[in-house]
């Protein structure tokens, strides 16, 4: 494993990649995943980072991870300016990451899956400009705040609109769903109180009226912030936890990837 780092506007880029390109000759070139982890846009909560990308890495994908802007710096779509340059970056540097530049996925938890929808829905916004090449070909969306309205995490609201009127209406992802969002997976556990599960069900609808390839799961059980489910990020959950697996399935069909 090789350990990188590269910035992406004020923001990191933290990476995990393999590198054993000599023995796997055949998987030189791999997908790759971007990590958006959650904590209402005031912090970047840990067990949704390092555990997360090795579970990736241990899938075959190249992992990275986005240490985006937080609290008063969350403001003004700077959090989705750095994610929109990351995703570039990476298919610029495709080469030298080993890196599909046509297979790289977004992955976000709570406020993160908003960072990761809100670049799925925006990408191509004439406003904000942040380029075709910032589109990702895939979203994984873990317990994801989506609504500035109903149901709103209000917290993730107030750091991540500035408490603007405006941008809290421009951020109200129902809304901006069209059939040009990347293809998704969706999860999230039904005894979640933080960010409820209207949530991920509101983002669902909208998929389907619009046509955009996705795959849904509500667990009957399952808190905030549990991440990968196990004891290792003090979340274990039978219930939620093959949401893992689930998800490296959906993914392999979607990137016609062979591990």
């Amino acid at each position: 494993m090789k350990l990188i780092s590269f910035p992406a506007e004020e923001a990191e880029v933290r990476g995990f990649l393999q590198d054993d390109y000599e023995t796997l000759k055949a998987h030189r070139i791999r997908p790759a995943v971007l990590i958006c982890p959650g904590g209402a846009y005031r912090w970047r909560s840990p067990r949704e980072k390092d555990p997360v990308a090795l579970e990736f890495l241990s899938m075959g994908y190249q992992a990275f991870i986005l240490e985006y802007s937080c609290g008063e710096q969350a403001g003004s779509y700077r959090p989705l300016k750095q994610l929109a340059r990351a995703v570039r970056e990476i298919r610029e540097k495709s080469a030298e990451l080993h890196v599909d530049p046509s297979k790289i996925c977004v992955l976000g938890f709570s406020a993160g899956g908003h960072l990761a929808a809100s670049l799925g829905a925006l990408w191509n916004d004439s406003e904000l400009n942040l380029g075709s090449d910032a589109r990702p070909d895939a979203l994984v969306l873990c317990y994801p705040v989506i609504s500035t309205k109903e149901f709103a995490h209000e917290e993730s609201v107030m750091w991540v609109s500035g408490n603007d009127p405006a941008v809290r209406e421009k951020l109200h992802l129902p809304d901006r769903v069209t059939e040009s969002f990347p293809p998704v997976f969706l999860w999230h556990g039904g005894s979640d109180t933080s960010v409820p599960p209207e949530n991920s069900m509101m983002l669902a609808v909208q998929l389907k009226r619009c046509h955009v390839p996705f795959e849904y799961h509500l667990f009957e059980t399952g808190a905030h912030g549990i991440s990968t489910c196990t004891q290792e990020v003090e979340t274990p959950d039978d219930v939620c936890r093959p949401w893992v697996s689930l998800c490296k399935k959906w993914l392999n069909r979607r990137f016609e990837y062979v591990p």
